[in-house]
């Protein structure tokens, strides 16, 4: 597949000098700063970046690309799992100033366009005492947390961010535009619900919002290894009488300056302070070393995770599942092979494993196949991010990062479990490019790659997850 070659970026800037979408070539000052990425090792020399303003710009630069052949790919936030907003010599279409926020008090929904942050939206939505459910670390893009699925703190109350998703406009790989909904190209709107990075580029989004009382209880703590049996008990006590205003991570992280490595617990109730302590007293009485828990506004709860957001750095980023209860002692095992890898690599204080609870009861009140979205079911996230800076290392920490991977996977996972109607135990968003189509979608798979076939024939949007990777049916492209 050809790259974009200087006389092609010309003709690009030409097809776009009547539009207030700016390219951006390798001679530009801010080159640099448009392909920088969450984690270095994703970044890749694009042949141009393509600032669009709006859905007409983004059509005219997927079909100038589609009718040369030259791939390109999208940037919502550059926080993608699989390294899918960057290209070798491509063009890369970046969603940043597409970041408008529209809400309608009479309906109770919110209008976002693909580009925005979940940090726009939660701004704008407070201003008129509303919430959607979005992203746990606000940096992200609107666009891409949404086509993937989207677990936020509100999710214990209204499930996930795409069973809020009214519907959504979608740039086809011809560049037409669609508009899908559940009466409106219903086909599209259940792939895209799940699995709409593989068909299209999401311009516009419209949430259901709900009433959001300020402020909220939250917080990070930080503890010493010895508090982990206790915070263990308490999470494999989270599904007692929990309700689906509260949440709670947990698990291990490097901390500057600290000699072994910490436990620590990020707590969300999203109700009085009083009730908050009396829920999460068996946490809050273990003496953390680092208590930052206080009532705040929702739109800050949902920047703590902004911790472990910094560009820069090689990272490497991916996620499992696990069901309750946890057995302390692999729990103990698990914490000393981290503190282990992290006292004989040079690793940054971003790397992080963590145990994310949050109440599933709405989230499988929708059946599997009622979305492309396959992973719901009666067990929670885990996600493992480690971070290092020498390129040398790339292959040894990737190999440490899977094994940690697969071992919260199989032992702690639903692959011991023997209950039926389990999802696939594995969020999209999440996965690198370890996991294929099939471990992803499922039995959603075959229905996926026949709408394949019918909006994006050639397979043009498949850099996030290809639906036709070692599987039997092909498109024209795969």
């Amino acid at each position: 597949m050809p790259s974009l070659s200087y006389p092609l970026a010309l003709e690009l800037k030409k097809e776009l000098q009547h539009t207030n979408a700016e390219v951006i070539t390798p001679d530009n000052e801010n080159y640099v700063e448009s392909i920088s990425r969450f984690s270095s090792s994703w970044e890749k020399d694009a042949g141009a970046v393509v600032r669009v303003t709006c859905t007409d710009e983004v059509s005219k630069v997927v079909h100038f690309a589609t009718q040369r052949h030259i791939p390109f790919v999208v940037q919502g936030g550059g926080y993608s799992t699989t390294g899918s907003s960057s290209t070798y010599g491509g063009i890369i279409i970046s969603m940043a100033k597409m970041s408008r926020v529209i809400v309608d008090q009479a309906s109770k929904t919110i209008a976002v366009e693909g580009g925005a942050t979940w940090e726009d939206v939660d701004r704008v939505a407070a201003t008129f005492g509303l919430a959607v459910v979005g992203c746990t670390m606000n940096k992200t893009s609107v666009g891409g947390t949404s086509l993937g699925g989207g677990y936020g703190w509100l999710t214990g109350s209204y499930g996930l961010t795409i069973d809020n998703l009214l519907s959504v406009k979608i740039v086809l790989a011809d560049g037409s535009v669609i508009t899908a909904s559940i009466t409106d190209h219903p086909d599209l709107f259940w792939a895209a619900r799940g699995a709409g990075q593989d068909f299209g580029v999401g311009t516009e989004f419209v949430f259901k919002a709900y009433p959001q009382k300020d402020p909220v209880f939250g917080g990070y703590l930080y503890f010493t290894a010895d508090r982990l049996p206790k915070i263990v008990e308490f999470a494999n006590r989270f599904e007692e009488g929990s309700t689906g205003n509260v949440g709670f991570f947990f698990g291990f992280s490097a901390l500057p300056n600290i000699q072994d490595t910490a436990i620590f617990a990020l707590v969300f109730y999203n109700g009085p302070r009083e009730e908050a302590e009396r829920y999460f007293a068996p946490v809050l009485s273990q003496e953390p070393f680092i208590n930052e828990t206080e009532m705040m506004p929702y739109p800050k709860i949902n920047m703590m995770v902004n911790k472990a957001a910094d560009f820069g750095g090689r990272k490497k980023f991916g996620g499992t599942n696990f069901t309750l209860p946890l057995k302390l002692e692999f729990m103990q095992e698990l914490y000393e092979d981290f503190d282990r890898i992290m006292k004989t690599y040079p690793i940054t204080s971003a790397s992080v494993v963590k145990f994310e609870l949050l109440p599933y009861t709405e989230l499988i009140k929708v059946p599997n196949d009622a979305t492309a979205f396959s992973n719901r079911g009666r067990y929670y996230n885990a996600v493992t991010i480690f971070c290092w800076h020498d390129p040398e290392l790339d292959p040894k920490m990737r190999a440490l990062h899977l094994d940690m991977v697969h071992k919260i996977g199989t032992r702690a996972g639903i692959a011991k479990s023997s209950e039926a109607n389990q999802g696939v135990g594995v969020y999209a968003n999440y996965a690198g490019h370890e996991a294929n189509a099939r471990q992803l979608f499922g039995g959603n798979l075959p229905r996926l790659q026949q709408l394949k076939l019918q909006y994006d024939p050639d397979n043009v949007f498949r850099k996030w997850h290809d639906m036709f990777l070692h599987t039997a049916v092909n498109s024209k492209n795969g």
